[in-house]
């Protein structure tokens, strides 16, 4: 099937032959003559959902599956697929249709104003609360917004600034919500502000928001499907800080994806177009925080899950010390790729010592992503159990 990914193939593939995933790494390890247990459940697992890309299997797991194995290298490959676009991850019907007849009050630029400075309000309270906390306050405000925008009767260069900030507020909702643990009313309010972008003709919102699903796709299984959304929203065009974020998040689809050269590419595009900024007042409001700090930290964040924790922990350690204390969820955040960095560089004390950091800062936030971290953390540390400070910090936990 032209245009599938690997990760579907597989799956489509051995449900097809109705084989469980111990069958498939069976039959793959059988096919080539390897010892039965050289590949596991989790490995066809996490093929399977994206995390990782078989590249040295897929001889073995095509002749599994009886199917030929360019078919499989043609999915790796995209210059052998059909173009993606932003478009292709939308659902049919369009959410942001005006009604027929409208019956609601004249909207002028001032009410778009007034919009834009609540959804920056937003922004700055998302950088000290968790998502937890602030998920009604988001909610309420999106379906207000786009109320005013099929009700409200405007021009239509109000009608397109509406758009834009329903995009805006779309993002930081998404954003907001998936924070919460709220992964599918996040995609739904992500493609909401996708086609609000798209409608007012604004790309570089349109990448923001694709990046920042992207984002979330990637941390949830979903890596290759990440990896298509976060180029399609590339815009070659975006102010210098809008490209850096938008690499930055192909750089991070790419991590989760296991395909480090492109991984480390993509850092480099977004070091380059950081570097273009002229602080020339072109940046959309929403990139306030986008910055060499935020930068580094996603360099030390791919190098922390590509295992090279020798080229991860300076790097921490330098943006940490200089980080504002205030933004507790984001200081919890980074710290457990430090924790996870300590274990991978044979320093479990260092490790142990930072995750209790971790989970002293978590305790109190309403927020999905810690938690996750915290448990990331706890699960490496297993390794290191015989250490009296990780057991320690095990058995507390």
């Amino acid at each position: 099937m032209r245009g599938e990914t690997v990760a579907y193939m597989i799956k489509r593939l051995r449900t097809a032959r109705g084989w469980s995933q111990p069958r498939l790494a069976i039959e793959a390890c059988r096919a080539v003559g390897l010892p039965l247990d050289s590949l596991s459940r989790q490995d066809i697992y996490r093929y399977e959902a994206g995390k990782r890309t078989p590249r040295d299997w897929l001889p073995a797991i095509a002749k599994a599956l009886d199917t030929p194995v360019e078919e499989f290298i043609a999915a790796l490959d995209p210059d052998n697929s059909p173009v993606v676009t932003v478009s292709d991850f939308l659902p049919e019907g369009d959410p942001l249709a005006p009604l027929k007849t409208r019956q609601g009050k004249r909207v002028g630029m001032q009410d778009v104003t007034d919009l834009a400075g609540r959804i920056h309000g937003l922004r700055l309270a998302d950088d000290v609360l968790a998502g937890g906390d602030l998920i009604g306050p988001a909610l309420r405000e999106l379906r207000s917004a786009v109320k005013v925008y099929r009700e409200g009767t405007h021009t239509v260069e109000v009608g397109n600034a509406l758009l834009s900030q329903v995009g805006e507020l779309s993002q930081i909702a998404g954003w907001i919500a998936a924070d919460a643990g709220k992964l599918e009313e996040a995609e739904r309010i992500y493609k909401l502000g996708l086609s609000a972008a798209q409608q007012a003709e604004n790309p570089t919102l349109v990448s923001n928001l694709a990046g920042s699903m992207a984002y979330m796709w990637s941390n949830n299984g979903r890596a290759d499907e990440a990896v298509q959304l976060a180029h399609a929203g590339l815009t070659p065009d975006s102010p210098p800080k809008a490209r850096a974020l938008d690499w930055d998040r192909v750089a991070w689809t790419h991590t989760m994806a296991n395909e480090p050269q492109p991984a480390m590419r993509a850092l480099g595009e977004a070091r380059d177009a950081l570097t273009q900024d002229t602080d020339s007042g072109d940046d959309p409001p929403y990139l306030y925080w986008v910055s060499d700090d935020e930068l580094t930290v996603m360099e030390s964040r791919v190098f922390t899950e590509l295992r090279k924790p020798l080229r991860a922990v300076p790097l921490l350690q330098k943006v940490l010390s200089r980080y504002d204390a205030t933004r507790t969820r984001e200081l919890a955040l980074y710290l457990s790729w430090l924790a996870i960095a300590y274990a991978d560089a044979n320093e479990p004390e260092e490790s142990a010592a930072t995750a209790e950091r971790v989970i002293t800062m978590s305790a109190d936030i309403s927020s999905e992503r810690t938690a996750e971290r915290v448990r990331v953390i706890l699960a490496r540390l297993e390794e290191y159990r015989d250490v009296p400070e990780v057991s320690a910090l095990l058995d507390a936990a």
